[in-house]
């Protein structure tokens, strides 16, 4: 488990003109106009789609109040043992690293599968690739599904092994023992952790560490490289895989600019594919495309709400695209970074929906295992959809209120809007084709800033509503008596991805390189420094539990990770 922090420079954007440029002046605005074609299929919600992190370090994350949560959200896959951690972690003695440090007796791999159960979740695994072996992930299949029956389908083999140090950015943040660190070496090891695995349990699917387009070091080239990473490690493994796996922090300077980032999404996914086609051939429309983790780190908001509108808009449109898997880092997380104010609310600068209980800066976080808004914004998905249903096609006409639309298995059609402005009232006008909704007052259930629950209401119609600010409201519509909606047809195939322009002079570090605003590749420098700081977007740091171990003096977790180097500059 991975703990991350949003350092000074965010906190000062967060509490000063950062944060503050973004609200909307008062005043009336014109009504969105949104429509909604519940004739056109963009896929089905994934089965096991709503995904959440939990870590080796955590041991809370089998307390019964904490499984009741994650099941109320309706989270359908839990993945372990947690992050960077997972490239030090041996499931078999349950230790990490040199095995000196503590970790908790009640999160091991059995517990884990225990709380997965509870929750009714799929479990994806993360077999340790850095200081692991082949036979070592090969065992883990054997206990996990010959010897213990659990049947776990989905193996990532490393977790952010890109991130070794190979480019240029000394020992880098995540551990890798192997004497090279290629993309070459990562891709025939690959080969070799696959063929292992499947040995033992030819159904599991083996899952590719790539770099998120878009994102240090994508398209990045190391002396005696002869290609990047993602074209490298596919040209050798296409045909090992099951599936690829990248990590979404799109982050931003201010609250707006993580509120936009999921318009950045078809274009990844459309290079992701064309990546798959190009080096899994005839295979290519079976591999699926897993987001494994994703929050708004490296934005002013973590914990607050433009975190929660973030997360559901940010699922949402994974799916449309395809992916199969978005997972949220994390469950418990912890910071060691002071409370900033983000449009008059508190923000913890906690990657985790549930509170850890920390202090830090003199201020502490709520009790334990109290939800923080991002929480809200994710269980704001059980309104929308239920696995299986199919999503429809919906645009708004202006990118102040976002739209996604699902007909769910009794014949409904849900629509969830989400208000990004922090300040006004949104009021819209909502259009349908292949679908009349009932007329008179529908139900609503939305999540409102400061609320501490969902809400559920009659209110509006299906035709106007008018959505509170930062809020989210899903209207849930009945057809009109004896109208029957059209069957979806498919959407057309998306367009081949926008080009990926270079913003001069952008500088900045992330937890976890993943894609932020476009910024092109810089080449990393050897920057000095005890945290650490990687990919694109703003000043960033983290530590990592297992890479971070914890150690509990009372009721505060006492930080212990291995420090980071920066990774790069402009």
């Amino acid at each position: 488990m991975r703990r991350r922090f949003v350092a000074g420079a965010v906190a000062v954007l967060a509490a000063s003109a950062g944060v503050g440029a973004l609200a909307p002046s008062a005043g009336a605005a014109e009504t969105v106009g949104i429509k909604v074609d519940a004739g056109t299929s963009l896929g089905t919600v994934p089965s096991s789609g709503v995904g959440l992190n939990l870590g080796f370090g955590d041991e809370h994350m089998g307390d019964a109040n904490v499984t009741s949560l994650m099941k109320a959200a309706g989270v359908r896959q839990l993945r372990y043992p947690g992050g960077s951690g997972a490239d030090e972690y041996h499931w078999k003695t349950h230790t990490s690293g040199d095995g000196k440090g503590w970790i908790p007796s009640n999160t091991n791999f059995d517990r884990f599968m225990d709380i997965a159960k509870k929750v009714g979740a799929q479990p994806i695994l993360t077999a340790n690739y850095g200081s692991g072996t082949a036979q070592e992930a090969a065992d883990w299949v054997k206990y996990s599904n010959v010897d213990k029956g659990y049947g776990v389908k989905y193996w990532e083999i490393g977790n952010e092994v890109y991130g070794n140090g190979h480019y240029g950015n000394g020992k880098g943040w995540e551990r890798d023992d192997h004497a090279d660190k290629s993309p070459r070496e990562y891709g025939k090891n690959l080969v070799a952790y696959s063929k292992a695995m499947k040995a033992v349990d030819p159904t599991v699917k083996i899952g590719a560490v790539l770099t998120t387009p878009g994102g240090w070091p994508d398209k990045e080239k190391a002396p005696g490289d002869t290609a990047d990473w993602n074209n490298t490690v596919l040209s050798i493994a296409g045909s090992s895989i099951d599936f690829v796996i990248v990590h979404w922090y799109p982050g931003g300077k201010t609250t707006a600019d993580l509120l936009n980032t999921p318009s950045q999404i078809a274009a990844t996914t459309s290079e992701l594919r064309s990546l798959i086609a190009k080096y899994t051939g005839s295979r290519a429309a079976s591999v699926e495309i897993a987001v494994t983790e994703t929050d708004g780190v490296g934005s002013p908001a973590l914990t607050s709400q433009a975190a929660a509108l973030f997360a559901p808009d940010t699922y949402m449109t994974w799916f449309e695209q395809g992916a199969t898997h978005v997972d949220w880092w994390n469950l418990h997380n912890g910071t060691d970074q002071a409370p900033t104010t983000v449009h008059g609310q508190t923000d913890y600068q906690d990657g985790g929906i549930l509170s850890a209980g920390t202090c830090a800066g003199g201020k502490c976080q709520p009790p334990r295992d109290t939800t923080f808004p991002t929480y809200w914004g994710i269980r704001s998905l059980t309104a929308l959809a239920q696995p299986g249903d199919t999503i429809v096609k919906s645009s708004s006409g202006n990118s102040s209120v976002s739209v996604h639309a699902v007909r769910s298995s009794n014949g409904g059609l849900n629509v969830m809007l989400t208000n990004k402005s922090p300040e006004n009232a949104a009021e819209v006008s909502v259009s349908y084709a292949g679908f009349t909704p009932a007329a008179g007052a529908v139900t609503t259930v939305s999540y409102a800033k400061e609320g501490t629950a969902l809400t559920t209401a009659e209110r509006g119609t299906a035709v106007a509503q008018t959505l509170p600010p930062y809020s989210i409201t899903t209207l849930q519509l009945k057809p009109a008596s004896g109208t029957a909606a059209d069957k979806p047809t498919p959407a057309p195939t998306p367009t081949a991805p926008a080009p990926v322009v270079s913003v001069s002079g952008t500088t900045g570090t992330r937890a976890q390189a993943g894609i932020g605003a476009p910024v092109g590749q810089p080449t990393p420098s050897s920057t000095s420094g005890d945290l650490a700081s990687t990919g694109v977007g703003n000043a960033v740091t983290y530590s990592a539990l297992g890479g971070l171990l914890v150690i509990v003096a009372g009721s505060v977790l006492v930080l212990r990770g291995r420090r980071r180097k920066a990774l790069h500059g402009k």
